[in-house]
């Protein structure tokens, strides 16, 4: 049901939005260059790697890391990627992976290889039974501003509590976050590192 779902509605949406999608593409051409769309390697459902879809945010040639490592990352930023990231519109491109099947719309983020610590406790928790997603319990409950046990931590409870009711009201809780533009940090702000 959950994959008819994710199915059914990337699709719709990648119609609909098709002119944003353009639109958000040519804004990129014309303020960074090529490449438009960014893709880098994540980790996906039964542990395995997929390349993710973005709208690309930072500049061409920056060192793959997690955004909280990433200590140079307000640098790195394009003038166009600064509004995208704002919005989370650099995320639209991700429609295509729940339409291939490599994420949902709800779910565990997924993660970049080089993420070891929280990589062996989503592993413990059997996170990687699951596709990862768009959204997820822990980007509603404080994303950026969470420790890797705190994230790993709400990744076991949707685990533990998955259910189609509960993907409604991540998604509903998501457009107020994302509107709100809640708990939002760039690599090297002190409240985005790992808390003890």
């Amino acid at each position: 049901m959950k994959r008819v779902f994710d199915f059914t509605v990337s699709l719709l949406l990648i119609i609909i939005l098709s002119p944003l999608f353009l639109l958000i593409s040519l804004i990129i051409l014309i303020d960074a260059g090529c490449p438009v769309i960014f893709r880098q390697y994540r980790v996906g459902k039964d542990n395995k790697l997929f390349y993710i879809y973005k709208f690309r945010t930072m500049k061409n040639n920056t060192r793959n890391a997690a955004k909280c490592e990433l200590e140079e990352s307000e640098s790195c930023i394009t003038a166009s990627g600064r509004l995208l990231r704002k919005t989370s519109l650099d995320e639209m491109p991700q429609l295509f992976n729940v339409l291939r099947g490599d994420m949902s719309f709800v779910g565990p983020r997924p993660l970049i290889p080089e993420e070891k610590e929280i990589r062996a406790l989503r592993k413990e928790y059997n996170v990687y039974s699951v596709r990862p997603g768009i959204t997820g319990l822990a980007q509603v409950n404080g994303r950026d501003k969470l420790s890797i046990e705190e994230k790993a931590l709400f990744d076991k409870e949707y685990i533990d509590k998955q259910s189609l009711w509960l993907d409604f009201k991540i998604l509903l809780k998501t457009v107020s976050v994302v509107l709100k533009r809640e708990n939002i940090s760039e690599g090297g702000e002190a409240d985005n590192k790992r808390r003890p």
